[in-house]
């Protein structure tokens, strides 16, 4: 014990020590994430005041999961590719980034406009087409929201860019920045209804538009904010794409997993997808605080220790992740004991009764199952990504799905929400074993290829 009391005191006090990197990020992202997550718990606390477990919030919850998916499918990609690319253009060939930047923008708002337009003329169609299982009050709901919520889109991928621009430069206002949504939100469900109309809809799109302000804001003031070119003559092209393409198939599947489960709650029934809302809400705090956190710590530094070529990279990766799978069994401890009482404190007022905090508490405590799986499997994928291996994560991913619609459908027909919940935590295990296994398996790939070079 004290040798290593000594050790973690030496690599704090080194600041070339990659240990004190990665803890000094962590602490930061800690506190910017727990500072938006209060946001976000008193915004869910709003949501449930005004309207409780009803229509609007099922057509809310599954509207917005929607046009979220192709912007968390984007944020994604670019966390996982462009990082690592940042650092390498910056370590080999800075010369070349300012271009490569600017014309990332300009695709960038292609693909945000593009998307913005399928959404706005598709959702629509998509609602009206009668097989998603809404209840007909939802359903009116969610129309009324489709066209208005469409504008995420091309807001959200304009975030995202900016947001992994912020990650790859190694600071992290950017977690604090995610916090402006749902502040906004808050603000808008408690003003009077008639100086907000809609105050969910609007409440949210401005929010989205604030926190890109926001983020443009530190980028144009350092310079790292480019004007778009609509060209892509850059050598690091090639890589991008080699990246995006795998990388982009791989998260299109990871990310089917939410909207697996907006549709398998959507058909059980009132209320249901509400229930899966709040206790997602309340769970993305606990990941929020750790996976985050330790995602966006780590992967700036190992693709630093890739570009420098550094033979150890696997061993603090490893290191690191057994760490976070001990920091995911404790927080799954005291979050099972603290989850009735945390979601009485939250949530119960107004239209959220009794019965609702009940079922909320009960599925809650199902989906903290998951969380020392994902905490770790988060550091073992930025290895993956700091080393470019984007196939081993797509079929990490790919993988995870396919058990996830196998347990949905055995499970949920007898265990309704609770069988959907374990659906994904089954997931995170079977992926942690897969991780593992794979990186088992490249491990002497990655030294040899280090002594190669």
């Amino acid at each position: 014990m004290i040798d290593i009391v000594k050790r973690i005191r030496r690599h704090l006090a080194d600041p070339a020590s990659q240990h004190r990197q990665i803890a000094v990020g962590f602490l930061w992202v800690s506190a910017f994430v727990f500072l938006g997550k209060i946001a976000g718990a008193a915004k869910e606390m709003a949501i449930a005041w005004r309207y409780g477990v009803s229509a609007k919030v099922d057509a809310y919850v599954f509207v917005f999961n929607l046009v979220n998916w192709p912007v968390a499918v984007w944020l994604s990609v670019l966390t996982i590719v462009l990082v690592p690319l940042a650092v390498r253009l910056r370590h080999d060939t800075p010369e070349e980034l300012p271009r490569f930047r600017a014309e990332l923008l300009g695709l960038t708002l292609l693909i945000g406009a593009a998307l913005g337009l399928l959404a706005w003329w598709g959702l629509p169609l998509l609602l009206q087409a009668g097989w998603l299982g809404l209840s007909s009050a939802a359903l009116a709901e969610a129309l009324g929201m489709a066209g208005g919520l469409a504008m995420l889109v091309p807001l959200g991928v304009l975030i995202s860019l900016f947001s992994v621009w912020l990650l790859a430069a190694g600071r992290h206002r950017n977690t604090l920045f995610e916090a402006i949504p749902a502040a906004t939100l808050l603000v808008a469900l408690l003003l009077p209804s008639a100086w907000v109309p809609e105050p969910l809809l609007w409440g949210t799109v401005t929010g989205f538009a604030l926190h890109a302000a926001a983020l443009a804001l530190p980028l144009q003031t350092q310079g790292g904010l480019p004007l778009p070119r609509l060209a892509w003559q850059s050598p690091a092209w090639h890589v991008f794409w080699g990246g995006v393409g795998v990388m982009g198939a791989g998260q299109f599947l990871v990310s089917l997993t939410d909207i697996v489960d907006q549709f398998f709650a959507a058909t059980l029934g009132h209320g249901a997808l509400a229930t899966l809302s709040y206790a997602t809400r309340v769970l993305s705090l606990v990941l929020g605080m750790g996976a985050v956190a330790i995602g966006r710590a780590t992967l700036p530094v190992f693709s630093r220790m890739d570009a420098e070529d550094r033979p150890d990279i696997g061993t603090m990766a490893f290191r690191w992740a057994r760490w976070m799978y001990a920091t995911g069994f404790v927080t799954l401890l005291v979050g099972w004991m603290m989850t009735p009482l945390g979601i009485e404190w939250l949530f119960q007022r107004g239209a959220f009764t009794e019965r609702d905090t009940h079922e909320v508490a009960a599925v809650l405590r199902l989906m903290l199952l998951q969380v020392p799986f994902y905490f770790g499997n988060l550091v073992l994928i930025g290895l993956l990504a700091a080393r470019k291996h984007y196939a081993l994560i797509a079929l990490s991913g790919m993988l995870g799905l396919v058990w996830k619609l196998l347990f949905a459908f055995m499970l949920v027909p007898s265990y309704r929400l609770n069988g959907l919940v374990l659906s994904t935590v089954l997931m995170y295990v079977f992926s942690t074993a897969v991780l593992f296994f794979l990186i088992l398996k490249t491990k002497d790939r990655i030294r040899h290829a280090v002594h190669d070079r």
